[in-house]
């Protein structure tokens, strides 16, 4: 995070920041909190977050063990930019990239942290069934305006 030279940044760094925003969030550290832990700005913390500012690698292993996670959290679901095999000789089937988007939002949050406490699995399929219903009959009505 930060650094006297600035490289081009990517899709994998929106990915990487968007994963360190996420997680930030589920344990309810503030930017700036993260940002004196770091020994940086809370400015340069939103600027990583959004993948304007690329995370070098040892930044990375710091942030991961403020964040309590293994460094390999931050790539999970990382998109296929180049269209290669994974290291495993298969091509990577990521999630897309508006899950983690949704995941990094205080809604996204919020939603999936409740939905995950509901202990029942049919209670739970059957709110998956309604927010679709309700989807779709939102998509119906903005395409008739």
């Amino acid at each position: 995070m930060g650094g006297a030279r600035q490289a081009r940044t990517g899709p994998l760094d929106k990915h990487v920041g968007s994963r360190v925003r996420m997680r930030r969030m589920m344990l309810r550290i503030s930017q700036e909190a993260l940002g004196v832990l770091l020994g940086i700005t809370f400015q340069q913390v939103q600027k990583c977050e959004k993948g304007i500012n690329r995370i070098s690698a040892g930044r990375l292993q710091q942030i991961s063990h403020i964040l309590q996670v293994p460094v390999a959290f931050f790539f999970e679901g990382v998109p296929d930019v180049n269209g290669a095999p994974g290291p495993d000789g298969l091509s990577a089937t990521p999630f897309p990239s508006y899950v983690s988007e949704f995941l990094a939002t205080s809604d996204g949050l919020a939603l999936t942290k409740a939905f995950m406490r509901i202990p029942d699995a049919n209670m739970r399929q059957r709110i998956v069934a309604l927010v679709e219903q309700i989807a779709t009959e939102e998509g119906a009505t903005a395409d008739a305006v």
